[in-house]
């Protein structure tokens, strides 16, 4: 049985050995294949891993906040539950906006494993310097949780979030918004709230332009500064939560939801809309790559086929001598095989070298160079070799059944 095996490893080697010219199209066809998906593939998914955790990291992974998915029911219909009920003219209550005993939703939110939790207060201000007014919508934050929990600091181009707690009235603005009122680090602006207060800012801090993460029209102050601005205080109306798995955040926001019935809002249900184009842009990636995949397979398909057809008369020997269909079929799918292995080889060898292309490259973005970021995985590796290595065998499979169709009897007569 080895030794039948060897024999047909042999005689498989010996036709790719002896079919030069079509065997070295057949491999680079697999090899140009192979290469381009490793080099498309760590592209795309290394966009898209980029993406990700910038989507992540740049705010908390759950948010909880001082909205009801659904009102509260009716004094009348908490009454009769089970009634047919019609409530109508009545005049809803009016409730003071915020969390109701924030301090207890922090304690349970950071009793989950390697959970932070920051407080944070949201509300409008106008700005107003000379004749001129800017609306700019305020974050009351504590800086030294806030920084724990996004990556708010690393998009600051001058100033800490610290600052905000070592300068009195402090606040940090984006540059469109600096640029649009004149002003620099060091400036002092007026800000009025709804409520007419009244108090003059000092700004301490400004973001980098084009942060998709925060609006042109918002700015940080300490917490307390933006509570007594607004207001309101003691109050505060969000929570922002990190976890130490981000992908854990569906379900914990779930339970805070459910014992709360505040909004507590995960990082996949902010973007659910993108995360859905991710899931399309990969489907129609592997859709293209793969199809490369199967058109390189092609050549393996013709040098097999070529390679019964020619061989027939000794297919009819071996058959003669007691091979089995079945093993003449193997010589020719091993034959198949050994081409794909052999343009994985090279395949590889240009993913790589494309690779290390694409990772040389920079391109100015936002005014900083930027390299396109690369996933080298060895998965991306895997998924090449496993397509290329099934696609060559059913290319190789297919011309090797003609082998059954081959009668001995008729060729050797033939060749005499």
């Amino acid at each position: 049985m080895i030794g039948r095996a060897l024999l047909i490893l042999d005689i498989a080697r010996k036709h790719i050995v002896r079919r030069t010219r079509q065997t070295a199209v057949a491999v680079s066809g697999v090899a140009v294949g192979v290469g381009f998906f490793l080099a498309v593939s760590a592209m795309m998914i290394g966009s898209q891993t980029d993406f990700v955790h910038r989507l992540i990291d740049a705010a908390p992974h759950i948010i909880v906040s001082d909205e009801l998915r659904s009102p509260s029911p009716q004094p009348g219909v908490r009454a009769f539950p089970d009634a047919a009920v019609t409530l109508h003219g009545y005049k809803v209550r009016t409730e003071a906006r915020g969390l109701k005993d924030w301090p207890a939703i922090m304690a349970v939110a950071s009793a989950f494993p390697g959970a932070i939790s920051s407080p944070s207060l949201t509300g409008g201000i106008t700005l107003k310097l000379g004749g001129h007014e800017e609306a700019l919508g305020i974050v009351g934050i504590e800086p030294g949780l806030e920084a724990r929990i996004s990556t708010i600091e690393d998009n600051l181009k001058v100033g800490r979030l610290r600052d905000l707690e070592t300068v009195q009235g402090g606040i940090i603005i984006g540059e469109e918004l600096a640029a649009r009122l004149g002003v620099a680090v060091g400036d002092v602006v007026a800000a009025t709230s709804a409520s007419g207060v009244t108090r003059s800012l000092r700004i301490v801090g400004l973001f980098k332009r084009g942060q998709a993460e925060l609006a042109p029209s918002s700015g940080y102050v300490l917490l307390r500064e933006a509570q007594s601005l607004l207001g309101r205080p003691f109050i505060i109306n969000r929570i922002g939560i990190h976890l130490e798995d981000p992908y854990t955040a569906e379900e914990i926001a779930r339970t805070l939801e459910s014992r709360f019935r505040y909004k507590a809002e995960s990082w996949q249900e902010r973007s659910a809309d993108f995360l859905s184009l991710l899931v399309t842009r990969n489907v129609i990636m592997y859709s293209v790559v793969g199809a490369i995949l199967l058109v390189a397979s092609f050549g393996i398909y013709t040098v097999v086929s070529n390679s019964v057809f020619d061989k027939r008369r000794d297919i009819a020997i071996l058959r003669s001598i007691g091979f089995a269909e079945a093993d003449l079929q193997f010589v020719f799918l091993v034959q198949g095989v050994f081409l794909a292995l052999i343009g994985i080889l090279f395949g590889w060898m240009l993913g790589y070298g494309l690779m290390e292309i694409l990772a040389s490259l920079q391109f100015p973005i936002a005014g900083e160079d930027q390299r396109i970021p690369l996933d080298r995985g060895f998965r991306q590796y895997a998924i090449a070799a496993a397509a290329s290595l099934t696609a060559g065998a059913v290319a190789a499979w297919l011309p090797a059944r003609k082998t059954s169709r081959v009668d001995p009897v008729d060729i050797l007569r033939g060749a005499a």
